[in-house]
């Protein structure tokens, strides 16, 4: 790895996984050392929560999640039970390696009323300090609806609203990670497969935190633009993955590796900024055959087999 791309979100993401092998919470294969051209032993496997179809302890659904090969998972905050989360952590070895804003599409950061707004920033904050609370590092994050007003005024509500969690982001340790969906914000809802992302990157690099950056979401803007050349566009901007598959021959999202997205140029456009980090599958889950059967799916797409 060259000094000028040994940026400091890097070596974060990279201490932070070394700390947690050292605390013993992930397994010993998940800190291999990156074998030369490919990506594996860059990126470790999680999955949200919700995806576990597990029936009994929360301690049950980690080791059902360990087992099918995941190296740590995500939950949801505000909400999550700190204690059991916790609990479920050292009797599993999995760690939670962040968590998803479980409010943020009903009370959001662009919304035209004050009152919501200084809703969504505690539920933020709240995230954050429950993120920190089970040792995790990202708050995945959508900001708002572009439904909310005219595109520049939810631009400014967003970026006010945000600044105000930037200190605690940066005193815990927890990056709020934005993630790209179909929200009609920062790209055009309506506009055709040849878009970029490059409000994206603006958008980002306005909050001019090193606490704030992408969790990337590979399926969900394969049918606005090439998600390779997304991923070259917003490069260390990007903190975290998420992924799914999609069909633009069908307008569907799509299990993992399956549809038409071009994952050949997305492994190309991840060796090519050097990520090094997470990936969260985001697909229908299940029981454990099931979880086993999206683990592997992940393997595939990234070449990690």
């Amino acid at each position: 790895m060259s000094d000028h791309n040994f940026s400091r979100r890097r070596f974060i993401q990279y201490s932070s996984a070394a700390a947690a092998l050292a605390g013993g919470m992930l397994p010993a294969n998940a800190m291999s050392l990156p074998e030369p051209g490919g990506l594996k032993g860059r990126l470790y496997k999680t999955l949200k929560i919700g995806m576990v179809k597990i029936d009994g302890s929360l301690t049950d659904k980690f080791n059902a999640v360990k087992e099918a090969g995941f190296h740590g998972i995500e939950m949801n905050a505000p909400g999550m039970d700190v204690e059991e989360t916790n609990k479920a952590i050292q009797e599993t070895g999995l760690p939670v390696d962040g968590t998803v804003n479980s409010t943020h599409w009903q009370v959001r950061h662009t919304d035209p009323d004050p009152a919501v707004r200084a809703k969504a920033l505690e539920s933020l904050k709240n995230a954050i300090r429950m993120t920190h609370a089970v040792g995790g590092n990202t708050a995945l994050l959508v900001v708002g609806k572009g439904v909310d007003g005219p595109a520049e005024e939810i631009w400014k509500r967003s970026i006010d609203n945000i600044s105000q969690a930037l200190p605690l982001a940066s005193e815990l340790g927890v990056y709020i990670a934005i993630e790209n969906v179909w929200n009609q914000f920062l790209y055009d809802h309506e506009g055709d497969h040849n878009q970029t992302a490059d409000q994206y990157v603006k958008f980002v690099d306005e909050l001019n935190s090193p606490w704030v950056g992408m969790q990337f979401d590979i399926g969900n803007h394969w049918k606005y633009g090439s998600m390779g050349d997304w991923i070259r566009q917003l490069g260390r901007r990007i903190v975290k993955l998420d992924l799914k598959g999609f069909s633009r021959a069908e307008d569907k999202f799509k299990n993992i590796t399956e549809g038409d997205l071009d994952w050949a140029d997305v492994r190309k456009a991840l060796l090519e900024i050097n990520y090094t980090g997470w990936a969260a599958a985001e697909v229908g889950g299940g029981d454990l055959a099931r979880l086993k059967q999206i683990s592997a799916n992940m393997d595939n797409a990234f070449g990690l087999v």
